[in-house]
């Protein structure tokens, strides 16, 4: 019974943070759909577009690994949330770089339903995420 209670004594603050993380993934699809010129969540839902799908898919879920690394790092709630928002303002950054340095078409060929290009758009967001998550150690 003390192992039950011993385990489950941190169950306040886990629904704390996973109820922040909720909220910042909510955050995040707003901000993203705002960074980026076309509405991906729009061209998912009313275009069916594979390749916009791809794109948000792996930055939500580079973020996603992004918010992990802060919450697990963290050491106490404020300290969370700042590196929530590093996370969030470095996979927006992430789309800026790759539309200004590396695909400068990147929007009209998401746009145009190019999977391979929502694809790259993906890998990289989820590598930004990942190398973001590995940076939050300290």
């Amino acid at each position: 019974m003390e192992t039950i209670t011993h385990s489950l004594s941190g169950l306040f603050s886990f629904v704390i943070y996973f109820a922040a993380c909720l909220v910042a993934l909510f955050l995040f699809k707003h901000f993203y759909t705002k960074v980026t010129p076309h509405d991906e969540w729009k061209l998912i839902k009313d275009r069916r577009n594979s390749a916009a799908a791809w794109a948000f898919g792996g930055a939500t879920l580079g973020f996603a690994i992004a918010l992990g690394g802060a919450a697990s790092n963290s050491v106490n709630f404020l300290d969370f949330v700042i590196w929530a928002i590093v996370a969030l303002a470095a996979q927006l950054l992430a789309f800026k770089l790759i539309r200004a340095f590396y695909m400068p078409r990147i929007v009209e060929r998401i746009e145009n339903d190019e999977v391979p290009a929502g694809m790259m758009v993906c890998f990289i967001s989820i590598a930004i995420g990942v190398l973001n998550a590995a940076c939050m150690t300290y």
